[in-house]
């Protein structure tokens, strides 16, 4: 039988990995990470990678630039894999841009350049990102209207890709030739969130503290020691790992390094809020504070910060399923999914 694929999103410390592993075992699926940090080997306590078996972990070292268009290429493979012994696909993870590229596909672009892209990295280091900023924006107007100058990894991909094509960013969208996945049933998704964002920003800083107490630390200095591996990379730029790099460095004290991760973690939050408010076809599934289930919402995608009075943002009623009485995060999935979802499960 050709199932819909699953799809498990949200915030990052929303309990994904948890409802994903309890659904694997129920539906007779499994995982597929969907999280741009979880590729790399040896980025182990601060990427909160699980034990429990994924497709799509462990697979590049961190000294490799992995690209959304190589895990849309890599997950074919493993999705295959799992359809082919009928398997429930499963996927898991918050980088929207991965599940864009695997279920929509992106535009062709040119891979990374890595002597560029050193230079590249060497001339923010002099002048600083900002400075970066104002090069991009002589080169391509819009496309730096559309990033933060702070925003280094996406600026940096950017300078490349017009110095080495001779296009703006916009011209590169343009381009033809986009490459998805294709299924008979289209992917069902449900979205993963404490309604209160503050539950979740304490949730993030209960599950750094953590991650620190656990050696992270020293995960990190294991990290520095390793030849060819620098700040300037991908896996060196994910939430943790960079703040605990400067402060190793001699840049930051441990106590602004911890301050400073914290904050990007919550900006990547934000983020991807950003990207879920605007994903077609999305079910939410909020929490309370101990992770219970509160309701299931089938409306507009948006960030639950705004659903305390039950309103879409543009103030219509949403369609809420109570989950009462209070069920497990676990029971009100199934429960929804064997319900709503019943012909395409």
């Amino acid at each position: 039988m050709d199932h819909a694929p699953l799809c498990i999103v949200g915030p990052t410390a929303s309990g994904k990995t948890d409802l994903a592993i309890a659904l694997a075992e129920h539906l007779d699926g499994e995982l597929i990470s969907v999280d741009s940090a979880l590729v790399y080997r040896h980025l182990n306590i601060g990427s909160a990678k699980p034990t429990y078996p994924h497709h799509m972990i462990d697979i590049c070292e961190p000294e490799e630039v992995y690209s959304a268009a190589r895990f849309a290429a890599d997950a074919k493979i493993a999705i295959d894999d799992i359809t082919g012994r009928g398997k429930r696909v499963i996927l898991v993870g918050g980088t929207m841009l991965y599940f864009r590229a695997l279920f929509e596909g992106l535009n062709p672009l040119p891979e990374a350049d890595p002597e560029l892209r050193k230079r590249l990295a060497q001339q923010a280091q002099r002048e600083g990102w900002p400075a970066m900023h104002k090069e991009l924006q002589a080169l391509d107007p819009d496309g730096a209207a559309s990033i933060h100058p702070n925003h280094s990894q996406r600026l940096l991909r950017a300078l490349e890709l017009v110095m080495v094509t001779g296009k703006t960013l916009r011209e590169l969208h343009r381009s033809d030739g986009k490459l998805a996945l294709t299924s008979s049933k289209a992917p069902v998704y449900l979205a993963i969130a404490p309604l209160k964002r503050s539950v979740l920003h304490e949730r993030i800083e209960r599950r750094f503290d953590q991650m620190l107490e656990r050696g992270f630390l020293d995960e990190v200095r294991q990290l520095r020691a390793r030849e060819g591996l620098s700040d300037a990379l991908p896996a060196m730029r994910a939430v943790g790992y960079r703040q605990l790099w400067q402060h190793l460095a001699g840049d930051i004290t441990l106590p602004e390094a911890r301050a400073k991760a914290l904050a990007a973690t919550r900006q990547l939050a934000k983020r991807q809020f950003t990207w879920l408010r605007k994903w077609p076809n999305l079910t939410w599934i909020h929490t309370d504070e101990s992770g219970q289930a509160i309701m299931a919402e089938s409306s507009e995608p948006q960030d639950p910060s705004n659903l305390n009075q039950g309103k879409s943002k543009n103030g219509s009623k949403s369609n809420n399923d109570e989950c009462q009485p209070k069920l497990t995060l676990f029971q009100c999935a199934l429960r929804y999914l064997e319900g709503e979802f019943r012909s395409n499960l």
